[in-house]
């Protein structure tokens, strides 16, 4: 079917992807050399492929799916050879076992031929979708050659053949084996793609599993709804967890070894309406903490960070929303302090990582252990650096304060969103201005942006509203070098087997450190606004979170898209 390139251009132009002026030229040229409008656009544009695909399927009266970011199910896997898929180049993303529907990704979902042939050869209703066909290679080469299907795939045609043979007997709800093959595949995944966190949830008519990788969540797979239960149950033997007990949110532990590599899970169950959702939180044991630098930390930054953590006493603060990298930025400030000429003693909800030499506490509130109650008994163990998991109440406020009077260093995270609210959040939590401004040493505020992935980096020149843009944000802080306008170029990832298609690999974090100067001194006494205490900090030469960032993608470590979606408040 051929789409009248007009109807096309005015649904970009509608979308705001394009000029109506530039839709002109394209028409013409379109028109010229009689080439279908999609092809042209997705080879001469930069108008994002979603997009493109989504107009044309449109106009085929087709779903469409992004097929290199959607989970591919393993069971729909299992009704079509890799030969007849790489034949046809068409790959089978989902199936539906209420309705006995086959869902299959292809270029020409208009083929009826095709789906006559396939619906012979499954015996099953097909459904096209259409998908981007350089996306439908990639997917047959992970999913049926390497990566995390494959392997889930023989599991489950292990699990489906145990539940035939048995279908008698009632007791085989756990189908040992291929249940915790597919738990091994599942975490093996979680450890060789570095995430974070693996998310189990229960839906309808399936289970997706989600890897949060970089910060951000991407669906991986696909499961049937019907071997959820042995999942979970195998999770929670693993974890220590009562499998008998499904009503309430449960939490355990445990470890996996892969290779070297070895990682601590913290597990947590929580009950839903189809079901219980398992989350698992993956803490490396091997590697080592980063350094400062490591993290993001340099120049005046850093400097200034160093100068406040070698006092003796006082307080230091990090600050940010959850997820920001509070705790690993605080435990590469301990690692860095921690010698064998002082005490170091931790009060952590929980505590993540073990550090040698470091005595470290985990709160336990049903037994009487808070972070207030623990904070002092702390100050009769004789310690010189004291960490304190987080700030959240009148009693520990006061006590971290006296505490840094006494001639303590104490270290604390507080949830705000800059550097600069600390210190009235710290008023408002029942310090005393005079007290915060005697030992107050530094407030640092952070967030995580995602690395551009070095594999497949790529410069370009932004527009010239862009280049504006940063000029406006950084004034003074723009390098001499990037004073001349075509000076100015960012770094963006294309895409590759490294990175998983997304463009980064890896992250760094965004910083401001404020610094407790005599000025902020007083304006703390006085009781001045975060705005105020920021306006002079930034006088007295702060640089703030978004300014570091849009540094750092000058650089090409970062991307601005990243920075403006962490840190634009």
């Amino acid at each position: 079917m051929n789409i009248p390139p007009k109807a096309f251009l005015d649904l970009l132009v509608k979308s705001n992807a394009l000029a109506s002026d530039v839709a002109d030229k394209i028409e013409i040229e379109v028109l010229n050399k009689n080439v279908p409008i999609d092809e042209y656009l997705l080879k001469k544009t930069n108008i994002k492929k979603d997009l493109i695909m989504k107009i044309k399927a449109y106009f085929l009266k087709v779903p469409y799916v992004d097929i290199s970011s959607s989970a591919i199910n393993p069971q729909a896997l299992t009704f079509l050879p890799d030969s007849v898929t790489r034949k046809y180049e068409i790959i089978p993303y989902d199936y539906d076992p209420k309705n006995d529907v086959l869902y299959i990704a292809t270029a020409n979902p208009l083929d009826m031929t095709l789906a006559d042939f396939l619906e012979k050869k499954t015996n099953k209703k097909i459904v096209f979708a259409l998908a981007y066909p350089p996306d439908i290679k990639k997917a047959i080469s992970i999913n049926y050659v390497q990566g995390l299907s494959p392997e889930v795939k023989e599991a489950m045609e292990e699990a489906y053949s145990a539940e035939k043979a048995r279908a008698e007997a009632a007791t085989t709800s756990i189908r040992e084996a291929p249940i915790a093959k597919i738990v091994h595949t599942i975490l093996e995944f979680a450890v060789k793609s570095r995430a974070s966190d693996i998310h189990i949830e229960p839906e309808e008519i399936k289970t997706r599993v989600r890897y949060r990788i970089d910060g951000v969540l991407h669906e991986k797979l696909s499961l049937p709804i019907s071997i959820h239960e042995s999942l979970v149950s195998r999770i929670k033997i693993l974890s220590e967890m009562r499998i008998d007990e499904k009503r309430i949110p449960q939490d355990g532990r445990f470890n996996f070894k892969l290779g070297n590599e070895e990682v601590d899970l913290r597990v947590s169950s929580l009950p839903t309406v189809h079901g219980e959702k398992i989350v698992m939180r993956l803490l490396k044991k091997t590697g080592g903490l980063p350094s400062l630098n490591e993290l993001g930390l340099r120049g005046p930054q850093l400097k200034d960070l160093e100068e406040s953590i070698s006092k003796p006493y006082g307080i230091v603060l990090v600050t940010g929303p959850t997820g920001s990298g509070k705790t690993t930025t605080l435990y590469s400030i301990l690692s860095r302090l921690n010698t064998p000429k002082v005490n170091i003693v931790t009060l952590e909800d929980p505590v993540e990582y073990q550090i040698e030499g470091i005595n470290q506490v985990q709160i336990n509130p049903q037994a009487g252990l808070t972070f207030a109650t623990g904070l002092r008994s702390f100050l009769r163990q004789d310690p010189n650096i004291i960490l304190v998991g987080e700030i959240r109440d009148k009693e520990t406020t006061q006590l971290a304060i006296q505490a840094a009077l006494t001639g303590h260093l104490v270290f604390s995270t507080l949830h705000t969103n800059d550097s600069a609210t600390s210190i009235p959040r710290l008023i408002d939590l029942g310090g005393e201005p005079f007290l915060i401004a005697s030992v107050l040493n530094a407030s640092v505020a952070q967030r995580i942006v995602r690395r551009v992935c070095q594999f497949c980096a790529e410069k370009y020149e932004p527009s010239p509203e862009i280049k504006e843009q940063i000029k406006k944000v950084l004034g003074p802080l723009l390098p001499k070098t990037y004073q001349n306008d075509k000076e100015i170029m960012l770094s963006r990832g294309k895409g590759c087997n490294e990175c998983n298609n997304t463009g980064y690999y890896g992250r760094i974090g965004i910083f401001e450190v404020l610094k407790i100067t005599p000025t902020i001194n007083k304006m703390i006494l006085q009781e001045a606004t975060a705005k105020e205490i920021e306006n002079q900090a930034r006088k007295e030469g702060l640089i703030i979170m978004k300014e570091d960032g849009y540094l750092k993608a000058l650089e090409g470590i970062t991307t601005l898209e990243e920075v403006i979606r962490v840190a634009e408040i």
